[in-house]
């Protein structure tokens, strides 16, 4: 649910999958799924301290705008290369890393979740629940970035905008998600 809507991490994997193949985007995924799958664990670790101190929030969205702001930026300004080179699978492996690790939104989102489930009864602080919560956590990410790579390489083939405009499509959701965070702190 986190990663369904444009983001940095989809819009990435598709971008990915557009320029430099499927096999180098699933590399991008794999990335992005070991990260998230951290900050999941990281979330349900501190998800009762989170909505005991609302000023963690607040800090946490401070830190997002200023990420997102720098994104943006990097992404308006980014040329695209119109050459061919030999991509290493392992540099979009840990280029997801990378990008899953500055997406710092994920953990108080699935600390939400997480708290919110468990005010429910329907989790506990319990291995098996906690186990379940991360697989379901990833599982979902795998699903909704494995569409947006093939989805997006079908849909390059028929039309090539994404392709030639996919860093400024990218950088405009960062200003987009910067607008959406900077929202949140000040009337949230």
């Amino acid at each position: 649910m986190a990663t369904a809507p444009p983001g940095l991490l989809n819009l990435n994997a598709a971008k990915i999958s557009v320029d430099k193949g499927k096999k180098s985007a699933l590399w991008f995924v794999a990335g992005v799924i070991l990260t998230i799958a951290i900050q999941a664990v990281l979330a349900i670790q501190i998800s009762k301290f989170l909505f005991r101190n609302p000023e963690v929030i607040q800090l946490i969205l401070k830190i997002a705008i200023s990420i997102f702001f720098l994104l943006s930026i990097y992404f308006f300004t980014k040329k695209k290369k119109t050459k061919k080179i030999k991509v290493k699978r392992k540099n979009n492996f840990f280029k997801g890393v990378l990008l899953a690790t500055l997406n710092i939104l994920t953990i108080p989102y699935y600390s939400g979740v997480h708290a919110m489930w468990t005010s429910s009864g329907w989790v506990r602080f319990e291995p098996a629940d906690m186990i379940t919560f991360v697989l379901a956590v990833c599982l979902g990410t795998l699903t909704v970035l494995y569409a947006y790579v093939f989805l997006f390489i079908r849909a390059s083939h028929q039309n090539s905008f994404f392709s030639n405009k996919s860093n400024a499509i990218i950088g405009f959701m960062m200003l987009v998600l910067m607008v959406i965070s900077l929202f949140r702190l000040l009337y949230g």
